[in-house]
């Protein structure tokens, strides 16, 4: 049994200062859709400056964003072809 090899390509900008992060994501699907997400991160006034951390948290929330709109989009398509309204699980 031969299988496909399908990519997603992912893109993700990040604009710091010395209080915060944002995180711009965009994820371009085979079907020629794009999907995009945003995320922040704010660093507590206490806390050292560390832009690696902040690019990661905001990183993580553009994309679980982008995971949420993939969900969407799957069960518009799964109703769409079935006629019924799909159940997420969720884990």
């Amino acid at each position: 049994m031969m299988h496909n090899a399908v990519g997603w390509h992912v893109e993700m900008e990040f604009m710091e200062d010395e209080e915060q992060t944002r995180a711009a994501a965009l994820v371009r699907l085979p079907d020629g859709s794009e999907i995009r997400g945003h995320g922040r991160a704010h660093r507590h006034h206490s806390d050292a400056n560390q832009p690696r951390v902040g690019e990661e948290i905001a990183g993580a929330r553009a994309l679980n964003e982008i995971a949420m709109h993939l969900l969407d989009k799957a069960h518009a398509e799964i109703d769409g072809a079935s006629g019924r309204t799909s159940h997420p699980i969720n884990v």
